[in-house]
């Protein structure tokens, strides 16, 4: 098994309880980056609900009107569009930034497509994890059918 950092265990070397505690590890590894593949997730969603905003609200002939205004993905409150040509982005942190509505669509472009490339990075990783944990798994399974629970592998 080969981690992160280039290191390589021999898992045949390791007693049960090691092997256990590896496998806890890992299990621990993995629900904390599935937890982040979903946030990631979320907040891809997120941006790309920004986007279509921009580009099915924000338009010329509403200005002026009565419109709803999307404070979340589930909250709309009423609101008149003042200027069809700029918006205000969330750029993070609480910080917001008067953009062209042009410029607003390549900022959330460019938040989407690195989120995209943050989550195939991400995926590969987990996939990675969970050969690891099937591996730790087979060993340990192998070592308690064979009756070497207490002893490492003599080689």
């Amino acid at each position: 098994m080969s981690s992160q950092g280039g290191q390589t265990v021999d898992l045949g070397g390791l007693s049960t309880q090691q092997l256990s505690q590896v496998k806890k590890q890992l299990d621990e590894e993995l629900e904390h980056l599935t937890s982040s593949f979903t946030q990631l997730r979320a907040a891809q969603a997120k941006f790309r609900e920004c986007l279509n905003s921009i580009a099915t609200g924000v338009s010329p002939k509403v200005e002026g009107k009565t419109i709803l205004v999307p404070l979340t993905s589930s909250l709309y409150v009423p609101g008149t569009l003042a200027d069809a040509e700029n918006v205000i982005v969330d750029v993070g942190t609480g910080y917001y930034v008067e953009k062209s509505t042009k410029d607003a669509a390549k900022f959330y472009t460019a938040k989407v497509d690195e989120l995209q490339t943050n989550l195939k990075d991400l995926e590969s990783i987990v996939q990675g994890k969970s050969n690891n944990l099937r591996v730790v798994e087979d060993v340990l399974r192998q070592k308690v059918l064979s009756g070497n629970a207490g002893a490492p592998a003599a080689e």
